[in-house]
């Protein structure tokens, strides 16, 4: 197992009463065309073991799904370049603040809804609450990543989207690895994040939302699309 720690990133918590350890597991960087469930048996089968949760990050699950598109490759619509101007951006992560990723958002999502969203969100945003749009939009909005400068590359210079199926993706990979391990497709971020898919119910996903609330894998370029969430009733 190749584990490494990330800068500023406490890899155990207390969540719930108990002790976690959260493992990320450095790999080489997924290009287009690799074959995710080698990947996962690479660098995941050997690491766990009964009682763990497996997490995976949404982008390697749609890179090999082959859902990254080169920027250049985008001719984003007016509409597009119009309802960008009004994203915020934040360090962390450009979101649909730029002409492609909306161009993406909305063939992923459909345009009325996309429209439906910003029109909820302008109204909102002045009465001071904010999130509406990404609430209306939906997780494939949300889960669109683009281009910053913290991003490994080749994807520093394109458009990811979400993947699809993430839960029938979460069940197939459980089938990959030893019995008793659990695996979530995940969209976390220094501000916050998503359970896409799991095996876990719904209970088991909000508390995994809330041991992974700090990002413990980073977020530019430490090369730790995986990690392994290990408690007490583990065997940690």
């Amino acid at each position: 197992m190749s584990s490494a720690p990330n800068t500023g990133k406490d890899l155990t918590v207390e969540v719930d009463g108990e002790r976690v350890d959260r493992i990320p597991l450095k790999t080489r960087v997924v290009v287009d065309g690799d074959d995710l469930d080698a990947f996962i048996t690479e660098y995941a089968a050997d690491a766990v073991r009964a009682g763990d949760i497996l997490f995976v990050t949404e982008k390697i699950v749609a890179i090999t799904q082959g859902r990254s598109y080169p920027v250049d490759a985008i001719r984003p619509r007016r509409l597009a370049v119009f309802l960008s101007r009004y994203v915020t951006r934040t360090p962390y992560g450009i979101g649909l603040g730029m002409p492609e990723t909306m161009e993406m958002a909305l063939r992923e999502c459909g345009t009325p809804r996309i429209l439906f969203a910003a029109a909820v969100s302008a109204v909102t945003k002045a009465f001071g609450r904010k999130g509406d749009f990404y609430r209306i939009a939906g997780d494939k909005a949300r889960a669109i990543d683009g281009p910053t400068a913290g991003t490994i590359p080749p994807y520093n210079e394109a458009v990811v989207l979400g993947p699809e199926d993430p839960d029938g993706v979460a069940r197939h990979l459980q089938g990959l690895l030893p019995a008793g391990v659990a695996v979530a497709v995940v969209d976390i971020n220094d501000l916050g994040g998503n359970i896409l898919g799991s095996t876990l119910d719904r209970a088991g996903d909000a508390r995994l939302l809330r041991i992974l609330r700090d990002n413990p894998l980073g977020q530019g370029h430490q090369s730790t699309p995986l990690g392994i969430v290990r408690t007490s009733e583990s065997g940690s």
